[in-house]
């Protein structure tokens, strides 16, 4: 939720103009994460009379303001300059160009901030500024941010200290509490800009010209809590790497080690890029530095400094942070020739399934190696429960997988939705394996959890999407899915590719049960065929688009109702409809329909059955055969094998495959349709209302 983008150049030639576009560009490059407002704002060394410009609704809105600017002249050539820029998502005052970010500490822009994540305390934080004479003109927790700035500024001045920019942010952020990233910008400190991450993504673009090459970057750990940093104490880039987490497909740079402090002695060019989202960086950099939590980045006049919040004394962690290449291309994260980018993720469904089986499974000995579970697969299967944490979509991934789970490893498995799980704080046990799936690798609730997890001694395995992402440092061991940049709000490829992860998991924590090896590799036989069968399924799409543009779009209820692996299907089609049609709809298992349910049944009420002819066929059938007999007409979903079986209904047919994989055609169908009642309807299914891609916040 909101996203972040900062620029800075040193040595480098650019137009205020050339830097608005590329601000302005950043920002749209993390449109996708959700907001409603969003600005900007340049600085550079020899003008204070800065561009600040913000605007409520799109990203676009800002280059036609940027246009219509008379006060500053965008022509003039700059060689040094730091900016920021943030879209906003609203949590604490209503979409308003006051409330849009950059904020301000006062009249004379003294301090700037943009900011991530919530200051739970800001009340507390307004009744004191308040009481030294602040006024504020916003109704945001952020404003606090940048007047604690300005008020810790004048404290130095006041008590004879010479004012230090890291020094003052570290109060900021030790006085704020929640979770949230900042990057500070201020005249008073020229060429300079201050990030920190506190339980929210922060990443550092570096783009260097000549031969300047480096690997790591050394921490600055202060010997007191109050001692204010200085470049000076800064230690030298360290040649040993920190590998953390089950980050290890990312290639590092390797070509040396210098001391960054050099950049300034050489007048050698840099780039610098601060970001919350990688997708901001590719087509600028490769080369990325992921904060830790409490890691303080200070960007000065072509050096950086990397310091901590706290003191060694109540702090422990790795002294360097690694330099990494990011592995996406620019093209990822391109529409092309759709239309948006859901349908576009939609259709490579085909191509994702395939990258996150690659080099993992052996079809001709019915093998499965998933490197990132290296060293821990004894354990996992030495656990004595496996826990499943994650939020929405890849909630439904999980529970899709239990009941194969359950089979393969004869062990009890649970599905946790995490918001609920910090809501009863469980007992977590040293024997317990807890499997964390988040597309993002950001969202809170599962960050959350993970960490009361950790604390408790379980052993902790992530599933995300996202290299660098917090659950992907701060989890023991892991997956990655390898389905590409996933920029449609509503997630598509990343469901599939979480099945497939999960599915491959319980394949090779099995390779040891012989009474279970004829149904391992009946399930590799089907994966081995999924890709055609996905490709085959997608050619339905535009008789789903006939249905979506028919009487259903009108609707205001929908009911989707499946049993056995088919559940889960349908709550994740609900929740695709949900997300970006606005129609009421629910997903319901079969079993539970004379429970209650069956009380909406009527000839209105439009009803999706997904049936598949498995092991539960003939109690699913009976549930249907209550449905009809009650006036309803449900559209059918099911399997060739069974489609003549339903005459008179609308029928969607999908290959047949292993039943444990059924759950992945038998989806397509159902975001197809979601996508075509939305463009139906009139909404842009790639930006939903009051949706953020990732969330990161409570």
């Amino acid at each position: 939720m909101c996203g972040i983008f900062s620029y800075a150049n040193f040595s480098v030639e650019k137009t205020k103009d050339e830097i608005a576009n590329i601000m302005i560009n950043g920002l749209k490059r993390i449109e996708y994460r959700g907001y409603d407002s969003a600005g900007f704002c340049i600085t550079d060394d020899t003008d204070k009379n800065f561009i600040k410009i913000r605007a409520v609704g799109k990203v676009d809105t800002l280059y036609k303001m940027k246009d219509s600017q008379t006060s500053a002249d965008l022509t003039k050539k700059v060689h040094n300059h730091v900016s920021i820029a943030h879209t906003r998502w609203a949590t604490h005052g209503q979409p308003s160009v006051e409330n849009s970010h950059p904020l301000s500490s006062d009249k004379d822009n003294n301090f700037l901030v943009v900011h991530n994540g919530i200051i739970t305390n800001y009340k507390d934080l307004k009744t004191y500024l308040s009481k030294k004479g602040f006024s504020f003109e916003s109704e945001t927790d952020t404003e606090c941010a940048a007047k604690l700035a300005l008020h810790f500024y004048r404290e130095m001045e006041k008590n004879g200290e010479k004012p230090d920019f890291v020094a003052i942010v570290k109060k900021v952020a030790r006085h704020c509490e929640g979770a949230f990233a900042f990057v500070f910008a201020s005249p008073l400190f020229p060429n300079e800009l201050v990030t920190i991450r506190k339980s929210s993504p922060v990443l550092i673009g570096l783009k260097p010209s000549g031969g300047m090459s480096f690997d790591f970057f050394g921490v600055n750990y202060e010997d007191s809590m109050d001692e204010p940093a200085s470049p000076q104490n800064s230690p030298q880039l360290s040649s040993k790497p920190q590998r953390h987490g089950f980050d290890q497909n990312i290639e590092t740079i390797a070509r040396g080690v210098e001391d960054c402090s050099l950049r300034v002695h050489n007048k050698e060019p840099l780039e610098v890029f601060v970001a919350s989202d990688a997708s901001a960086l590719i087509e600028h950099t490769r080369k990325v530095i992921y904060l830790e939590d409490n890691d303080i980045a200070h960007i000065s006049n072509g050096n950086i400094f990397i310091h901590r919040l706290y003191s060694r004394k109540k702090d422990t962690g790795p002294d360097t942070r690694e330099v990494k290449t990011i592995e996406t291309e620019l093209a990822a994260i391109m529409k092309g020739s759709y239309d948006h980018y859901m349908l576009k993720e939609i259709n490579e469904q085909k191509e994702s399934v395939v990258n996150t089986m690659r080099g993992r499974i052996n079809f001709e000995d019915f093998t499965v190696s998933l490197g990132g579970l290296k060293g821990y697969i004894n354990d996992i299967r030495k656990s004595q429960r496996i826990i499943f944490v994650a939020c929405g979509t890849s909630y439904h991934a999980s529970l899709a997988n239990r009941p194969l789970l359950e089979e393969l490893l004869e062990i009890p498995v649970s599905v946790e939705i995490a918001s609920d799980f910090l809501d009863r704080n469980p007992p977590i046990l040293r024997s317990d394996c807890v499997f964390f799936v988040s597309q993002s690798g950001e969202t809170a609730d599962s960050v959350m959890v993970l960490r009361y997890c950790l604390s408790r001694g379980a052993l902790c395995v992530g599933i995300t999407n996202t290299v660098g992402s917090t659950i992907s440092r701060e989890t023991t061991c892991g997956v990655h899915i390898n389905a590409g940049p996933e920029i449609g709000v509503a997630s598509t490829k990343a469901y599939t590719s979480q099945y497939i992860a999960i599915v491959l998991v319980a394949l090779q924590l099995s390779e040891q049960n012989l009474i279970k090896q004829e149904r391992r590799r009946e399930i590799m036989e089907g994966l081995r065929n999924l890709s055609t069968q996905i490709g085959k399924t997608l050619e339905m799409g535009d008789t789903i688009k006939s249905l979506a543009n028919g009487p259903i779009k009108d609707d205001v209820n929908l009911l989707l109702i499946g049993r056995g692996y088919q559940y889960p299907t349908c709550l994740e089609g609900a929740l695709k409809i949900k997300e970006i049609t606005y129609i009421h709809s629910e997903g319901l298992a079969s079993g539970e329909l004379k429970h209650g349910p069956i009380a909406l049944v009527d000839e209105k009420l439009k009803i999706i059955f997904v049936i598949t002819k498995d092991s539960l066929y003939d109690k699913a059938r009976n549930a249907m055969e209550q449905i009809s007999a009650r006036g309803g007409s449900p559209i059918i979903i099911c399997t060739e094998d069974i489609s003549g079986e339903y005459e008179g209904h609308d029928v969607f047919t999908v290959p047949k495959t292993v039943d444990c994989l059924q759950g992945i055609l038998c989806i397509i169908p159902l975001q197809l349709l979601s996508y075509y009642l939305a463009t139906a309807r009139g909404y842009n299914p790639d930006f939903p209302r009051n949706l953020a891609k990732s969330v990161t916040v409570e």
